[in-house]
């Protein structure tokens, strides 16, 4: 069965409707990115999935047992507080140094363990939000625009990093991106956001469909300084697309 099943779902804050009817699926080992402008409802997607935020209806099935990592877009830690990248990773769990290590290898900082967190880069930072994520090995991962504030040569590094990763682990992962050009050469699947699913389908499927252009236009260089303006805080299945009113 599918990892994550979205069916109907809807979700308002109050009188706010800022998800209809959206329905998406995640299969063992893909990675599927969720792109859209903002307000278009991808971190509140991303909430209900892991039961942060409640859904006015439908329905979200995880497969039993289904173990979830999930890195927030921002998690901002106290520049002043004297704790180690260690220490974090055992905040709440008694996790063995040697997971510790394991797991920040696997995110590609082996050497950070006893580093001051104030003292990280922004991407050695996101690395070690990653490892963390790691520690209860998930067989989904949700990224929730974690390449945010990073460079460019450390946005390509940090998805090579989640590529190698799936390869290595099988893990799948479902992330939010506004890095448009490296999304499509990191994904299997693409899921279009505007309130509702506009399309979606491979890469090549979802750059070349109306819905994708009226929102991104037809390069993806034009789409990236779209969504930048507008900017809110080796499995092939059968794809579609689809275009809902």
């Amino acid at each position: 069965m599918s990892l994550i099943s979205v069916q109907n779902l809807s979700v308002a804050y109050g009188a706010n409707l800022v998800l209809r009817n959206v329905a998406l699926t995640l299969e063992p080992g893909e990675i599927v990115t969720i792109v859209g402008p903002n307000g278009s409802g991808k971190t509140s997607l991303l909430r209900a999935i892991i039961g942060a935020t409640s859904p006015s209806r439908g329905m979200i099935a995880l497969k039993p047992g289904l173990r979830i990592g999930y890195v927030p877009q921002r998690l901002h830690i106290d520049q002043t507080l004297p704790i180690t990248v260690e220490r974090f990773m055992r905040l709440t769990d008694n996790v063995p140094g040697a997971t510790c290590r394991t797991v920040l290898e696997a995110a590609g900082v082996p050497d950070l363990l006893g580093r001051q967190m104030s003292q990280l880069s922004g991407g050695q930072f996101q690395r070690v939000m990653l490892a963390r994520a790691l520690i209860n090995q998930p067989d989904v991962l949700l990224l929730d625009e974690v390449t945010r504030g990073l460079d460019q040569p450390g946005v390509a590094a940090f998805y090579q990093r989640i590529k190698a990763m799936r390869r290595d682990t099988g893990c799948a992962v479902l992330m939010i991106s506004h890095e448009l050009h490296v999304v499509m050469s990191a994904s299997d699947r693409v899921i279009c956001l505007n309130g509702h699913v506009c399309c979606e389908g491979t890469p090549a499927v979802v750059t070349s469909a109306p819905e994708y252009r009226a929102l991104f236009g037809t390069g993806t260089s034009g789409a990236l300084a779209l969504y930048r303006h507008n900017h809110d805080h080796e499995h092939d299945p059968p794809h579609r697309t689809k275009a809902t009113g």
